[in-house]
């Protein structure tokens, strides 16, 4: 019996139109050799997302220095799809990123990318799995600059910097914008170490922004400090346990 493979469906991701062409015709190349179908390209994050969250993807050949939001952040919101895609990214040279790559067994093209090194690394993808989240955060220099929600069959980017609380509540965080709350399942715990900068602990279950903070008031539950934190754009009033009462000094 004959087994007819199937073609490896590639998605390009650069912000550079030149460099999607040239990627394209490397893949035009390949095709000769490596059953392949090169299903859609984006200039950006965004629109990444917003295409592979309804295209079924196998590989996602992604730039990794990218403006408004780098490779790496936008593999990490890719792990937030259904059935993630393998990643393969590409990059001028860069001693940090490639010294992390091998030393994770993660696959990346060295621009200006050779058929050969692409055409081995697209072999390789068929047996591959995706990253795992937590190699892609230790890849990441600096903190995210979106948080990605999965919800009813789309991602949804939210801006850290509109982010004005996050509080645990069962096996879920409630992500607070002006706006409207979201849910994801990410641990507080890696978020408060992510975002040190930003957030500071209120309580056990609770970060806050810290320039979002607006005021203190008095009240509350008496097992607490019995002191609660103002917010900006927001009318609910968050309590600080005891041993965080030392926050209202500070601020």
């Amino acid at each position: 019996m004959t087994v007819i493979e199937l073609a490896l469906r590639v998605f390009i991701v650069d912000d550079e139109p030149p460099a999607r062409n040239r990627l394209r015709d490397l893949l035009n190349d390949c095709s000769d050799q490596i059953a392949l179908e090169i299903v859609g390209e984006a200039g950006n994050g965004q629109e990444a997302l917003d295409k592979l969250v309804d295209i079924p993807v196998d590989v996602v050949l992604m730039d990794i220095r990218m403006p408004q939001m780098d490779g790496i952040e936008l593999a990490q919101h890719l792990q937030k799809l259904d059935l993630p895609p393998v990643i393969i990214f590409t990059t001028a040279y860069d001693a940090y990123a490639i010294k992390a790559f091998e030393l994770r067994a993660i696959d990346y093209l060295l621009k200006p990318i050779r058929l050969g090194r692409l055409f081995d690394a697209l072999s390789r993808a068929r047996g591959a799995v995706p990253i795992q989240t937590e190699v892609l955060r230790d890849l990441l220099p600096e903190p995210r600059k979106h948080l990605s929600i999965s919800e009813r069959g789309k991602i949804h980017l939210i801006p850290v910097e509109s982010v004005l609380f996050l509080r645990a509540e069962l096996k879920y965080i409630t992500v607070r914008t002006a706006e409207r709350e979201y849910l994801t399942e990410e641990s507080l715990t890696a978020l408060e170490k992510e975002f040190a900068v930003r957030f500071v602990r209120i309580h056990r279950n609770c970060l806050v922004a810290k320039d979002a903070i607006v005021g203190f008031e008095k009240g509350g539950d008496e097992k607490e400090s019995g002191w609660m934190v103002k917010l900006k754009d927001v009318d609910e009033l968050l309590p600080i346990s005891r041993r965080q009462q030392h926050l209202i000094k500070e601020f």
